[in-house]
């Protein structure tokens, strides 16, 4: 009796793996190839759109109060950026012109800028530019001052501009900055007794603020100071003067 026990126990085993053989090799690839199957008639049937991975994880932040709708983006931030744009001159922040013995209030200047810029991490950043800064002056007609300069900066922001929660990269909007560097370029002062050469910009220093209207394109607002060193200020005065010059200036970044 013990003998048709083990017998029977054998035959069992025997007939369960010759199962799982048959469907290892026929069975599973038949499955395998319905399954294709049905996933290709899916994808043409269907034309409702699917929630995008990690929808169920944004709900989960925002129940939680972790971040505002709004601020979360799912993108990676940018590395670098263009800058253009231009400003006011602040005449009483300025110094004023020389010429004949009197002195002449700057009126009507303006500057223009453009520049490239880097993101060293999310609160430094580098950037070398270009500008142009045509300086008019009241009571003097036919008489202006020209400067061209290239200049390279270092900016500092007060606060991180992408914050990150979990798997949530957000994009601050309002971020206040400051930045230091330097420059040098040509002058060029037009009209009677007018002279030209070399200037030096040093320091360039600029406090503002960047608002961000979408993930790549906002705008910066600046107060922007200048020592220009150079001929001096005026048409009637020594080589190797001094010129203060403050702006307010208004500027496009676009990042990239």
């Amino acid at each position: 009796m013990k003998k048709i026990s083990c017998f029977a126990i054998l035959t069992v085993m025997c007939a369960t793996f010759g199962a799982y053989a048959d469907y290892s090799d026929v069975k599973f690839r038949a499955e395998v190839l319905e399954g294709l199957d049905l996933i290709g008639a899916r994808d043409t049937i269907e034309t409702t759109p699917v929630d995008a991975p990690g929808a169920l994880g944004r709900e989960v932040y925002e129940i939680a109060g972790a971040v505002q709708p709004d601020d979360i983006q799912m993108f990676i931030p940018t590395s670098m950026y263009v800058r253009m744009g231009g400003g006011l001159n602040l005449g009483f922040a300025t110094d004023k012109a020389q010429f004949n013995g009197s002195e002449y209030e700057s009126s009507g200047s303006y500057t223009t800028q453009i520049g490239l810029g880097w993101n060293l991490s999310s609160y430094v950043r580098t950037e070398i530019d270009f500008q142009e800064s045509v300086m008019k002056f009241s009571n003097l007609d036919n008489h202006q001052a020209t400067y061209q300069t290239i200049g390279a900066m270092l900016y500092f922001d007060f606060a991180r501009r992408y914050v990150q929660t979990g798997d949530i990269t957000r994009r601050r909007t309002f971020v206040p900055f400051m930045g230091i560097g330097a420059g040098m370029g040509v002058y060029d002062f037009e009209g009677k007794n007018g002279a030209d050469g070399f200037v030096i910009a040093a320091p360039r220093a600029t406090l503002g603020f960047n608002i961000m209207f979408t993930d790549l394109i906002g705008v910066d607002v600046a107060y922007q100071y200048q020592m220009m060193i150079g001929n001096g200020f005026g048409w009637d005065v020594r080589a190797g003067g001094v010129d203060n010059i403050s702006n307010i200036m208004a500027t496009i970044r676009v990042n990239f």
